[in-house]
C-alpha cells in the first residue's frame, strides 16, 4: 500500500488531539475553579475535577498513539499482523477506561449541574460515556476480526 494512502487519517488523528490539548489548558481549570465557587466548603472538588478530566486525557492520547501506529503498521502492509491486533486491544482498554472515569466523576458533575441548574452537564457526560463504550466496542469488533482474518490467512499459507 502507497504510504500517503492513511495521510489523511493520520492527520485526522493528530486534529483529533489539538481540541483536548486545548480543552485540558483551558477549560479545565476554569471547571474546576467553577466547581470550588460553588462550593466553597468544599474546596478539594476543584482538585477532584482536575484529577478526573486530566486521567480521561492520558488514555485518549495514548489511544490517539496507538490509532496512529495502527495506521503505520496499515502503510508498511502489516494490517493483519499480531501488532495491529494488539493496538486494537490497546484502544479497546483506553476506551473503556475514559468510560469508568467518567463515570467514577459523574457524582462531581452532579453536583455541579444542581447547583449550577444545568442538567446539560450531566447529558454532556453521559454521551461522553456512551461515545467511549462505542469506541470499546467498535475496537472490540475490529480485533475480534482481525484475529479471525489473521487465523484465515494463518492458514492459506499453511495449505500452498
Amino acid at each position: 500500500m502507497k504510504r500517503g494512502s492513511t495521510l489523511f487519517l493520520k492527520i485526522a488523528v493528530i486534529l483529533m488531539g489539538i481540541p483536548v490539548l486545548a480543552l485540558c489548558i483551558f477549560v479545565v481549570p476554569k471547571l474546576g475553579s467553577f466547581a470550588a465557587e460553588l462550593y466553597p466548603n468544599a474546596a478539594y472538588l476543584k482538585y477532584l475535577v482536575w484529577v478526573d478530566l486530566y486521567a480521561t486525557a492520558i488514555p485518549f492520547y495514548f489511544a490517539l498513539v496507538q490509532a496512529f501506529r495502527l495506521l503505520s503498521y496499515i502503510d508498511k502492509n502489516n494490517a493483519f499482523s499480531e501488532l495491529s491486533v494488539i493496538a486494537l486491544k490497546k484502544i479497546k482498554y483506553c476506551a473503556m477506561t475514559i468510560s469508568v472515569l467518567y463515570v467514577l466523576g459523574m457524582p462531581l458533575f452532579y453536583l455541579i449541574a444542581e447547583v449550577d441548574d444545568a442538567p446539560g452537564i450531566i447529558v454532556i457526560g453521559m454521551v461522553l460515556i456512551f461515545a467511549s463504550l462505542v469506541v470499546a466496542v467498535f475496537a472490540a469488533v475490529l480485533q475480534r476480526l482481525l484475529q479471525e482474518a489473521i487465523q484465515i490467512k494463518s492458514e492459506n499459507d499453511l495449505t500452498v
